[in-house]
């Protein structure tokens, strides 16, 4: 008997426990706490914006590409640091010339070679020229003679007189033929100085195109700026999420592969690496404001001008923003940090609350709202969320809203009551 009146005992102080508990928990949501901090819901223009640091940098950038020599690889021998300002025509990269100066040497001892051969062409040309002449006259006089010899015909025997006109027809025939072949052996003579000439020419085409590749291997700065070192994509490095390494000294690049940007410093740019949930708000041709950090108080304008591909890991997905600056100062560097901000939309007489009176749970986007017994919760549809406002609909202009939670807000300052102290613990 005794145990089970304890039984019977122990249930009814849980029973009116519970109780207690659960009419304190209803008086505590269904009256407004003076400590609730509230707001209004209000109409009027939203403006909203997207956040995001980034670097200043040079625009227009002048690319430097390593030199189309006809060799698979060439290497880097020396190179300008990342960030080093440079002044129109000076040095920024230079590549191993080795087999360059090879071929050059090669090709100007096969030019000296071919000079001698020319040479030599004309000399044996104009001798046989000469030689050509030599039997032209010789023919011509041997033909003259046998005319003379033939006049005596009449005077001489028969036989003798024969012997002549046989004598004078051969010589006729042999200048006729020597007068024939006179051009094309002269020619003949001539394609042989032609082909010396054309090895000539080849040598010096092949020294030139050395010398050329030998010039191309020094990268120049075409105008004023600051070095901005590309990666290399010929680097067997690589690991997803990671950026390829930067180009140094040493490495081997392939020809026409990109070795360094010079951009243009009288046209600035700012770059940003933004989150990928705004890329649906961010488009070509929005206004922006950019602040140096290193300049404080000092605000430019810009605009959007380009917007890269995206990339990373799929935990943090971001993609790069280019911004055209305007306004640049003597002060401003390459590389300083900006802290960008750009307009991406204004919503016109739209209802909007603060971003921190909108709550979330299990799917439901809700309010807390005052009513004549106190605050309950609304549910509401979302339009758009900015950093600080929130676009909204299902509500009026006017309704008033909880900036923090009631509940959690009374259970804080009751703590010290006796049945709020027992419903927290």
């Amino acid at each position: 008997m005794r145990k089970t009146f304890g039984l019977l005992l122990a249930v009814a102080v849980l029973l009116l426990a519970g109780w207690g508990g659960s009419h304190v928990y209803q008086e505590l949501r269904t009256q407004p706490g003076a400590a609730v901090p509230v707001t209004r819901v209000k109409r009027g223009d939203v403006t909203f914006h997207v956040s995001a640091q980034g670097a200043l940098q040079g625009g227009k950038s002048r690319v430097l590409t390593a030199p189309m020599t006809g060799s698979r690889e060439i290497v880097l021998t020396s190179l300008r640091r990342p960030g080093d300002l440079v002044q129109e025509k000076d040095v920024v990269a230079e590549f191993d010339t080795t087999e360059e100066t090879f071929k050059l040497r090669e090709a100007e001892a096969d030019l000296g070679e071919s000079e001698l051969a020319v040479k030599q062409s004309e000399y044996e040309t104009q001798a046989r020229e000469e030689e050509l002449l030599y039997e032209l006259i010789k023919a011509r006089a041997d033909l003259k003679v046998a005319e003379i010899e033939c006049q005596r015909n009449p005077l001489i025997a028969v036989l003798t007189a024969k012997q002549n006109d046989i004598a004078r027809i051969a010589a006729k025939e042999r200048l006729d033929k020597l007068e024939k072949d006179y051009p094309s052996r002269k020619a003949a003579a001539a394609a042989s100085i032609s082909i010396q000439i054309a090895a000539r020419e080849k040598a010096k085409m092949m020294a030139g195109t050395a010398r050329r590749n030998i010039d191309m291997m020094t990268l120049r700065a075409p105008m004023a700026g600051y070095v901005n070192v590309e990666r290399n994509q010929n680097s067997n490095f690589f690991y997803q999420g990671m950026q390829l390494p930067l180009l140094q000294i040493g490495d081997a690049v392939r020809p026409g592969m990109p070795v360094v940007q010079i951009p243009d410093l009288s046209t600035w740019e700012a770059t940003a690496q933004i989150g990928e949930e705004d890329r649906g708000h961010i488009a070509i041709g929005q206004e922006a404001v950019i602040e140096l950090v290193a300049l404080p108080g000092r605000k430019l304008t810009g605009t959007v001008a380009t917007l890269g591909g995206t990339a990373g890991p799929p935990w943090n997905r971001r993609f790069e923003c280019k911004l055209n600056v305007q306004g640049a100062t003597a002060e401003m560097r390459p590389g300083m940090t900006t802290r960008i901000v750009i307009t991406t939309h204004t919503a016109k007489s739209a209802l909007w609350i603060p971003a921190q009176a909108l709550y979330e749970s299990d799917g439901r986007k809700f309010v807390y709202i005052q009513s004549a017994g106190g605050f309950t919760t609304k549910d509401v549809t979302m339009l758009r969320r900015g950093e600080s406002q929130v676009v909204i609909d299902g509500l009026r202009e006017g309704d008033v809203v909880t900036m923090a939670n009631p509940i959690q807000n009374q259970d804080t300052t009751k703590s010290s009551s006796g049945p709020a102290k027992a419903i927290s613990k």
